[in-house]
């Protein structure tokens, strides 16, 4: 994707604050000196067979755009692909319903959509938010110092694929489900309390890419080298003992690719985490490049909101050889 944008006409627009150029998860347009449009897309397949949940979980995914911004979701429009001819209608209901649980519950308003007829089932929103131009946690913000923090567990690639291989318990499935259908909303609301940008540099959600597909993205934005601590790194009971059996998306490879002159690993880097670091999540948590003498600050602000999982993971480093590293 980043080959085809680079061919396209560039954009001149002095009221576009955030655009492609720098692969952040969402535009950012000025509308008055005081407010700004978010705005963002998504839409994937099902990754739980209930309809219900898989509503919810590719509405929180769509929704975490704008909160990854620093942004507050407004309105969106649903997407939906369905194979109206050969299963029953209820089924779509279920997917709306998820849907739209979720939007209520962002404060975000479903103003319309457009649906089409599909033989594979896709759903997603488009959203609109708002933002103060000014306080933009965009990628290319992150400074030398700055403590990274992530705000939910990495493994929900390998969950996904042990999902549909019918090996991955109910226990698991119900926590992985629940992390899916968990808003970022209070993340958001953790980052903005501490004050964007004065503490908080930038963010991004963890979804397609992984963990260090989205990091790169900051690090080649913000010109910085981002270092993660492995043994920092949180991830879902269970996910690790899947990962070590090599079931991994197919985004795994991809993400590889991508980053593969851009990272250095620790030589004795066991399988799981590899597949960990590299493997895409759905509707992930936030990562949170904030002032080193405000990551304490930062930390309680997303304990106290109920954001438990939180945990500080690395720090920001002048630029190097890498654009990442894990030690």
């Amino acid at each position: 994707m980043a080959q085809v944008l680079r061919t396209l006409p560039a954009i001149h627009d002095e009221r576009l604050l955030v655009g492609h150029a720098t692969f952040d998860d969402a535009g950012v347009y000025r509308i008055s000196p005081e407010l700004a449009l978010v705005q963002t897309i998504d839409f994937f397949p099902p990754v739980v067979d209930d309809p219900f949940q898989y509503g919810q979980i590719a509405a929180t995914n769509s929704i975490s755009d704008v909160y990854a911004m620093g942004g507050e979701p407004l309105t969106a429009l649903s997407m939906i692909c369905f194979p109206s001819n050969e299963l029953d209608l209820s089924i779509l209901a279920e997917i709306l319903k998820g849907g739209a649980a979720k939007a209520l519950e962002a404060s975000c308003t479903i103003v319309g959509g457009h649906s089409m007829r599909d033989k594979e089932i896709k759903f997603g929103l488009a959203v609109t938010g708002t933002i103060h131009p000014g306080k933009v946690t965009a990628n290319d913000g992150a400074k030398v110092g700055d403590r990274l923090f992530l705000t939910k567990p990495l493994g929900i690639g390998p969950f996904s694929v042990a999902y549909r291989k019918g090996v991955a318990s109910a226990d698991l499935t119900a926590r992985a489900v629940a992390q899916m259908s968990t808003l970022n909303k209070a993340g958001a609301e953790a980052m903005r309390a501490l004050g964007i940008p004065t503490a908080v540099h930038a963010a991004t959600d963890i979804t397609g890419f992984g963990l260090l597909g989205h990091a790169r993205n900051i690090a080649l934005a913000s010109k910085v080298t981002m270092t993660f601590r492995l043994a920092a790194l949180p991830f879902i009971e269970g996910t690790r003992e899947i990962a070590a059996n090599k079931m991994s998306t197919g985004a795994y490879s991809a993400n590889q690719n991508l980053l593969a002159d851009q990272v250095q690993l620790p030589s004795n880097m066991d399988e799981a985490s590899h597949r960990l670091v590299f493997d895409a999540e759905t509707s992930g948590g936030l990562l949170i490049c904030v002032a080193p003498e405000r990551g304490d600050d930062l930390l309680r602000e997303l304990k106290s909101r109920g954001v438990v999982d939180s945990v500080e993971v690395g720090v920001v480093e002048p630029p190097g050889e890498k654009l990442l590293r894990i030690v």
